[in-house]
């Protein structure tokens, strides 16, 4: 690691520890020409560049795939539940796998019934808070049809 300050080639390593819920380790560092001190982020690379996933929008528009808006999502359905974390991140990463896999650009419908199969399996009150949020809910029958739909299965 080069020292912003100086760009001398050997630094220190001072701290680590976890960072971004354990998604990232955060490091201090210190220059050994100019004890300058840094802080520098490590994080997993899960895909190459060249792999950008790209959603599709209902209204036509695009953006970069952002697992953070499913943890969020799914965190939202699931609060109070027997859902852990690693439930969580395990399920995000088995939509990102199945998503890239169909090719470099899925559509928000794929990602919201990605989400949905998989929470069905997960936790059935997860399941019908999350699909009354996406699939727009709006009178109680919406949920005894949804809820038919889950006995059923």
């Amino acid at each position: 690691m080069h020292c912003p300050e100086c760009q001398f080639d050997d630094t220190k390593v001072i701290d680590s520890r976890p960072a971004d819920d354990g998604t990232a380790i955060r490091r201090r560092r210190a220059c050994l020409r100019c004890e300058f001190r840094f802080t520098t982020f490590e994080r997993f690379e899960r895909r190459p560049e060249s792999l950008v996933l790209t959603v599709v929008k209902r209204h036509g528009g695009s953006e970069m795939f952002d697992p953070r808006k499913i943890i969020a999502g799914v965190t939202a359905a699931a609060k109070g539940r027997p859902v852990s974390d690693a439930d969580v991140d395990a399920l995000v990463a088995s939509i990102e796998d199945m998503l890239r896999a169909e090719g470099g650009s899925v559509t928000s419908e794929q990602v919201g019934q990605a989400v949905l199969s998989r929470l069905r399996d997960l936790d059935h009150v997860a399941y019908l808070r999350f699909a009354s949020v996406y699939k727009g809910f709006g009178q109680v029958d919406d949920f005894v049809r949804e809820l038919a739909l889950l006995d059923r299965d």
